[in-house]
């Protein structure tokens, strides 16, 4: 201003001094306990949400069975004249067919109808990512192409845009290989529409490290540094199945190593229903916080991964889920996500019903309630074994140890997992099928032959 004679010497100088007398006041009131703190609480439209410590009530996410077949049905009924392709065709039978209860739900089946859900409730819906319309997998097809279109840009329909006229908007975008730039734009989306349920998916949940500056300033320490809540959700395929280090891991440590002070809910659920009801909690809670989503890639269709009708007719999420399966164990394996399906898939075979297979569905906060009376429910079990896919200086090991001792009583507590690497995964589908036998037969012991 004074170089564009806006204002004289003396001018300019009694401006600077007014300013540095009121930053003074501030840090004198900042000092003194009579002065009363500024209530930050969120206004607006963020009225009616929070932030802060994890809420204890639990969300009923459950819907009338009646109801979830309907929005089922719905999502199969085509325009007039619009021809599937073939594969798309059996994909909506099958949908038919889970929602007479013919069928058990796949994973794409529950996240149709989480969303689907939300939607008629009054939510609005946003999913982003990198063939996210498609799915990476070729599982989740919310956009349905016209095999008789003349180009190729037309003759597109969105079931999950005509589940009811009073809905409202669901939007899906097969956004562009910049991690950083979608999601930094969903962050502030997620930021300024409270109401809506903002999900960005990661095409393989490896590739998110190329937006680590945005979860890092942004996602993991918002609320603490401004005050400033999002219920941003990540969806991040994670799980080793030999495709080598680039797509295989989305980096679960770090994540861990990030959450502190209620900051993120990070979660790996094992089935279809949990899925459901996870994706419900984030919408209908008025509790905002990013969610961590890690998902599955061969487990999307898995048998044991999917889940009845009646299971999305439940109350709600569970942070850990019991075995009900074993007999009197002696030894008690704790894990998440796809290497506890393995484990169960080989108890099965061996007919040994003697070792407990307990899944942690979220990490983080950490659910010490609910594992310690999952826990309990085998007393005569003298070890507690914590089994996870990823090697020593990755995944959850080093978090979940320590958390894991305390809820063990005078248990002794174990861990079995891959060694210390500086590569997430190996490159040799045979190295990685031998690694992965391994961990089973320590976890389980030796197939008796």
């Amino acid at each position: 201003m004074l170089k564009l004679n806006e204002v004289s010497r003396a001018e300019a100088d009694e401006i600077a001094a007014k300013r540095q007398e009121a930053l003074e006041q501030e840090l004198s009131n900042s000092r003194n306990d009579d002065v009363a703190s500024t209530d930050d609480r969120p206004g607006g439209f963020w009225t009616d949400y929070q932030g802060g410590p994890e809420p204890q009530e639990n969300i009923v996410t459950g819907v009338d069975k009646s109801e979830l077949s309907s929005l089922l049905i719905a999502q199969t009924q085509l325009p007039p004249d619009f021809q599937p392709h073939p594969k798309i065709k059996k994909l909506l039978d099958g949908r038919r067919a889970m929602a007479e209860g013919r069928e058990p739900l796949d994973w794409s089946a529950a996240e149709s109808l989480a969303l689907a859900t939300l939607a008629i409730e009054g939510h609005r819906i946003r999913l982003s990512g990198q063939d996210t319309a498609r799915g990476t997998f070729s599982q989740r097809h919310a956009v349905l192409h016209d095999q008789n279109r003349e180009k190729w840009d037309v003759g597109t329909y969105v079931p999950l845009q005509n589940v009811s006229d009073k809905q409202a908007p669901f939007t899906v975008i097969d956004s562009v290989l910049s991690e950083e730039a979608v999601l930094g734009f969903e962050y502030g989306f997620s930021s300024a529409e409270p109401n809506a349920l903002v999900i960005w998916e990661a095409q393989f949940g490896d590739f998110v490290n190329g937006a680590q500056s945005i979860i890092d300033q942004f996602i993991a320490a918002g609320e603490a540094k401004w005050g400033l809540l999002s219920g941003v959700v990540l969806l991040l395929p994670h799980g080793y199945e030999g495709q080598g280090p680039e797509h295989s891991s989305a980096r679960m440590e770090r994540f861990l190593q990030l959450a502190a002070n209620d900051n993120m809910i990070i979660a790996q659920p094992s089935n279809a229903a949990q899925y459901y009801h996870l994706l419900r909690r984030q919408a209908i809670s008025p509790y905002r916080k990013p969610l961590i989503l890690f998902t599955p890639k061969s487990m999307l269709r898995h048998p044991d991964a999917v889940s009845p009708i009646a299971d999305f007719a439940a109350p709600r999420f569970c942070n850990v889920l019991a075995d009900n399966e074993a007999k009197d164990p002696h030894r008690i394996l704790v894990c998440s996500g796809k290497i506890g399906h393995n484990l169960r898939v080989e108890r099965a075979k061996r007919g040994d019903y003697g070792t407990a297979i307990v899944f942690v569905e979220q990490l983080y906060p950490w659910p010490e309630a609910a594992l310690i009376e999952a826990l309990e429910q085998y007393p005569h079990a003298e070890e507690i074994i914590w089994v996870q896919e990823e090697p020593a200086n990755m995944g959850a090991l080093t978090y979940a140890m320590p958390l894991l001792r305390q809820a063990a009583g005078n248990r002794r507590v174990l861990s079995i997992k891959r060694s210390a690497a500086a590569s997430p995964a190996t490159g040799s589908a045979k190295a990685h099928e031998l690694e992965e036998k391994a961990l089973i037969e320590l976890a389980l012991g030796p197939a008796q032959k």
